[in-house]
């Protein structure tokens, strides 16, 4: 279809709850297409970095690859204070191992790999493993450690986990910034005012799912990963809150620091030109 918008985002209870009205015709948004994709957020990376998406939910690590392709949007961003991917591992580990240790992570693109590459260079034995399988990966023996993210946050003591290392608590300390975990970008080649207006229409959708949060309940419960209904209040009142709606000065601050320290390390390509569409075309 021409001038059609594909649009991906992940099952996670705070994407769900942010796309429900986009997603089910309530918010417009002309030449959408419907059903969107929903898949993890480590496939969309790779979706976006080979340019197959208009419109997605990404890692603001994998932002660092693609900003010449992608504008950074300034609704439905996830970032904020407390949030951030915990290393756990069994209660008996000993830390001092680390460096040598079999540690899991949810995807080469994701923030939290990035973050745990800042925090710890020396940690080269990292294991790509699907974010819901690195518990069981632990339990198992198969991984030392494990990067845990979404809401395995809640659960990963239920295991007999111990956290080494809160990220998140990490980065805010290092840099008195909250933590950009993943944000929504849109193809630079749609230009300013199609990207505006797809900026404005995830805007609406928030606000219509904070205005009428029952309505999304049971499309939230569809896509989540067996979590209850306490978790998934757990995990939307995490993620989504107002730097969701707008990231503002604060977090677009965030996402180029995260950025700029991953380009000094050499983790991501040397950083140049502008993230919002409106800095560089118009």
């Amino acid at each position: 279809m021409i001038g059609s918008l594909s649009l991906g985002y992940s099952p996670c209870p705070n994407d769900t709850f942010l796309f429900y009205a986009l997603a089910h015709g309530i918010v417009s948004l002309p030449g959408l297409e419907r059903p969107p994709l929903l898949t993890d957020v480590e496939t969309l990376n790779g979706l976006v970095r080979n340019v197959r998406l208009s419109i997605s939910k990404i890692s603001c690590h994998a932002l660092g690859h693609v900003r010449h392709d992608y504008a950074l949007l300034r609704s439905g961003a996830a970032l904020g204070r407390g949030c951030g991917p915990l290393l756990v591992a069994p209660r008996d580990f000993d830390p001092v191992t680390l460096s040598t240790s079999r540690i899991a992570i949810p995807g080469n693109l994701t923030t939290a790999s990035l973050l745990l590459r800042l925090w710890q260079p020396n940690c080269r034995n990292l294991i790509v493993l699907p974010f819901d399988r690195i518990i069981p990966a632990i339990c198992t023996g198969q991984v030392d450690a494990g990067l845990i993210i979404h809401e395995e946050r809640f659960t990963f003591a239920q295991h007999g986990l111990k956290e080494l290392v809160d990220l998140g608590c990490w980065w805010q300390k290092l840099t008195g910034l909250p933590l950009p975990l993943g944000a929504i970008v849109a193809q630079r080649q749609l230009g300013s005012e199609k990207i505006t207006s797809i900026e404005k229409a995830i805007a609406a959708s928030l606000l219509y799912a904070q205005n009428n949060p029952g309505e999304p309940v049971a499309y939230i419960q569809q896509h989540a990963q067996e979590l209850t209904a306490g978790a998934i209040e757990q995990h939307i009142a995490l993620y989504v809150n107002d730097f969701t709606q707008n990231m503002g000065e604060e977090g677009l601050a965030a996402i180029e620091e995260l950025l700029g320290r991953a380009a000094k390390a050499e983790l991501i390509p040397p950083q140049e030109g502008p993230l919002l569409i409106k800095e560089r075309d118009e």
